[in-house]
């Protein structure tokens, strides 16, 4: 399917350093495309310039077709981290705020509903709970009708049962063909979501795929977890990789075979685990980092 989003040598310098290093990539009609990294990646700085926020130093951006400007923007809309809103007002009334800056909005009703906020139409904002809040800013990225959804890590700081929520709102607006392109730093979230996604790291896109294409081309087998204590004074390095402070990762191609080895070798076998591979792994295999455990990147060129 073509692209109706396209990024090509994608290029931002801060002094000495490249922030984003002319990357490429597309993204398909309908599609939720991830863009996940850890600290100082890139990703940030991408999504901003693809938002129109800050300007690129190279490269292009094109949304249908058509080279990023002011009416290329109208199609986009934007559910950022944090939002000012108007003391004092409604969900309703805030919904009907926003959609008073757009010339032709969406249903107010529709959106309301997508984002099951109809129940709490009549509360002040200030009195939401956390996850409707989220669905609140969701709406409010919604209003517009935008064709294509920019989503800022929008379940950061939600209990699980409120994110799980959320996933499925995201899933029903993607049923209604909007393209939506996600930053999040749960990895459970992006499996979850994402039709596609992209990894980046010190401002490179290091792996591109579906997550099971991903996880297919990097692991076969399982996953041995072993306490590093364990490993009878050989460096991590010899057998697998560091998962954490106290853990080894080792892959397994045959779990039997493998076990039999360490043990063969005066591994202990005290609390082993074995896993398959999900993204939270394949992302500690590429970059080296737990992406959960980054923090804000709001004071990192990012």
């Amino acid at each position: 399917m073509d692209a109706i989003v396209k990024v090509e040598s994608l290029k931002k310098v801060y002094g000495d350093l490249v922030a984003v290093n002319g990357i490429s990539f597309g993204v398909s009609k309908g599609c939720c495309f991830g863009l996940l990294g850890p600290n100082g990646a890139g990703k940030t700085t991408t999504i901003e310039m693809m938002e129109g926020l800050i300007r690129p130093d190279g490269g292009n951006i094109q949304f249908f077709g058509r080279n990023l400007d002011k009416e290329a923007l109208k199609n986009i809309g934007i559910q950022f981290q944090h939002t000012a809103l108007q003391d004092f007002l409604t969900v309703e009334e805030t919904l009907d705020l926003f959609a008073s800056f757009y010339p032709k909005p969406a249903n107010k009703l529709d959106v309301m509903q997508m984002c099951d906020l109809l129940e709490i139409a009549k509360q002040k904002h200030q009195k939401l709970s956390g996850g409707q809040k989220q669905r609140l800013l969701l709406a409010l990225a919604l209003i517009n009708d935008p064709q294509i959804l920019f989503l800022d890590e929008p379940t950061t700081g939600l209990d699980p049962h409120a994110r799980r929520k959320f996933w499925d709102l995201i899933s029903n607006i993607k049923k209604q063909g909007k393209t939506i392109i996600l930053t999040t730093h749960y990895m459970d979230e992006a499996e979850y979501l994402c039709d596609e996604i992209v990894i980046m790291d010190k401002g490179n896109i290091i792996a591109r795929d579906t997550p099971q294409g991903l996880l297919t081309q990097h692991f076969s087998g399982a996953i041995i977890r072993l306490p590093i204590a364990n490993l009878n004074g050989k460096s991590i390095e010899h057998y697998g990789r560091p998962f954490g402070e106290h853990h080894v990762d080792i892959d397994a191609k045959d779990v039997e075979q493998s076990i039999s080895s360490l043990l063969a070798g005066g591994v202990k076998l005290d609390g082993l685990q074995v896993k398959s591979a999900n993204l939270d792994d394949l992302f500690i295999k590429l970059t080296g980092h737990q992406l959960q455990d980054d923090t804000d990147e709001s004071d990192v060129k990012d």
